[in-house]
């Protein structure tokens, strides 16, 4: 009898447990629904959540939630930043730019009250070397404060010789912050960073990765890498901070791009690490920005956006698509990692279609066989549609750059993926220059000649194998 009612007792808590989790699976997609997000995304998660419940949950939980138009900053606070910052989003005339650029500026506006201005002056780095020496000259020139926000920084030789500069700095008055991020960050033991703040640097992590939030929390990474010095200079693009940016790492050699600004948008830099810093609960920053335009340079337009999960729109994607809807020549893009989203991809598609000139050009092997694999599934697509495919084959390409026709161009920490677009803080400087353009280009026909061109016929007849692979990898690409 006594056994009767254990297995009643067990009947009725499994059958309790069963009901609870039903429940559980429902409510999570009827919160799905609700959100109405693109349906393909929907009905992928509601297939998973119904075909792999316990699995499903725990994929959901870290990959599949949205905090889509949460604010970052307060009205009071965001409009206090851009006083401080001198953040003016109407002021610069667009006159001397084509209706289509027009259109693009206005589009930056609207989407994310990003500013326009002229009189800007940037130095271009196509290497680690270069790069980290004039950071590291800005660095020690410093007198009122340094602001640095890394996906990456590296206990590593490059590292220790940027900190010990920064605690140098702060030895002689100079305020210093930093921001990392503790996804791209992680094997960084914590002792590094304990000692910066020993020094007196502040420094803190974004979206901090410890239970329980952690769950909540890995799939959105501040992949932004961007510094401002004393409010006249800033250095925004692809670079981390790590030793592999100058010696190549595992990699015969690593190309990436980043540049030196100094005018007025460094005032838009500023603004968006201070918002960066005030969304981690920090206390607003309040140095005033001294940037100014450059006699004789009113031809380098520039227009920072930046984005995130938080967005209301995709800020960067939409831009992009947009100066390549607007594209009447060409369109060069370098991506380390091509994962493109549907719109994009029919963006792309449609544009070579149209007979303008496009090309991609990524590492034939990048730092993550996964990427390498789910990139190269996108491929045949391409082809197809006489868009050229270029793979970088004498080290890891890891620039983020886009070429339009003549006059327009960009730099920042955006790929041409899934993860950058939608899970991923971005910041993206968009140039409309002439100048800065034909640099951009002369770079990329550079790379051209360290990279095979990919031709239809062999890569349509490579084995099923590995198709099959780049295929079942390419299922990942949401989330890689």
């Amino acid at each position: 009898m006594t056994h009767y009612y254990q297995y009643i007792h067990l009947s009725w808590l499994y059958w309790g447990l069963v009901i609870a989790y039903a429940i559980t699976i429902l409510s999570i997609i009827g919160v799905i629904l609700s959100e109405n997000r693109n349906p393909l995304k929907s009905l992928a998660w509601v297939t998973v959540l119904l075909l792999f419940p316990v699995g499903g949950v725990i994929l959901y939980i870290f990959f599949g939630r949205s905090i889509k138009n949460k604010r970052m900053i307060s009205r009071r606070n965001k409009r206090k930043l851009r006083q401080i910052s001198n953040f003016n989003a109407s002021n610069t005339p667009t006159s001397g730019l084509s209706p289509e650029l027009r259109q693009q500026v206005e589009l930056g506006l609207s989407l994310c009250d990003a500013p326009y201005t002229t009189g800007n002056d940037i130095s271009i780095f196509n290497n680690g070397e270069a790069k980290f020496n004039a950071l590291l000259d800005d660095i020690r020139s410093a007198t009122k404060y340094v602001l640095l926000q890394y996906y990456i920084i590296e206990n590593d030789t490059l590292g220790n010789r940027i900190i010990e500069a920064l605690k140098a700095k702060v030895k002689q008055g100079v305020k210093v912050r930093i921001i990392y991020d503790h996804i791209g960050s992680y094997k960084v033991k914590s002792k590094f960073f304990k000692q910066m703040r020993e020094a007196g640097i502040d420094v803190h992590p974004f979206f901090r990765v410890a239970f329980p939030p952690f769950a909540t929390r890995i799939n959105w990474r501040n992949h932004r890498k961007l510094c401002i010095i004393d409010g006249k200079t800033g250095y925004i693009g692809g670079m981390n901070i790590a030793d592999r940016y100058i010696d190549g790492g595992k990699f015969r050699l690593w190309r990436d791009c980043h540049m030196r600004v100094t005018g007025p948008a460094v005032s838009a830099m500023q603004y968006s690490f201070a918002v960066d810093w005030s969304f981690m609960g920090q206390p607003l920053i309040e140095e005033k920005v001294e940037a100014e335009a450059k006699p004789g340079k009113p031809e380098i337009g520039m227009q920072l956006l930046t984005s995130g999960p938080t967005s209301e729109w995709s800020n960067i994607a939409m831009l992009i698509l947009k100066a390549i809807g607007n594209a009447k020549k060409r369109v060069y893009i370098q991506t380390p990692y091509f994962l493109p989203t549907e719109s994009l991809l029919r963006t792309l598609q449609a544009a070579a279609l149209a007979r303008v000139d496009v090309r991609v050009m990524m590492p034939l092997v990048s730092d993550s066989l996964i990427l390498t694999y789910a990139s190269r599934s996108y491929i045949m697509q391409c082809l197809r549609a006489g868009i050229k495919i270029y793979m970088f084959n004498v080290g890891m390409l890891h620039s983020k750059t886009l070429i339009i026709d003549d006059d327009f161009c960009s730099i920042g920490s955006a790929n041409m993926d899934f993860r950058s677009f939608e899970h991923n803080f971005e910041s993206t400087m968009f140039i409309y220059s002439r100048e800065v353009n034909a640099q951009l280009t002369k770079q990329f026909l550079a790379d051209m000649a360290m990279s095979q061109r990919v031709n239809v016929v062999e890569w349509r007849n490579r084995s099923k194998w590995l198709k099959a692979k780049e295929s079942m990898l390419r299922l990942l690409s949401p989330i890689l």
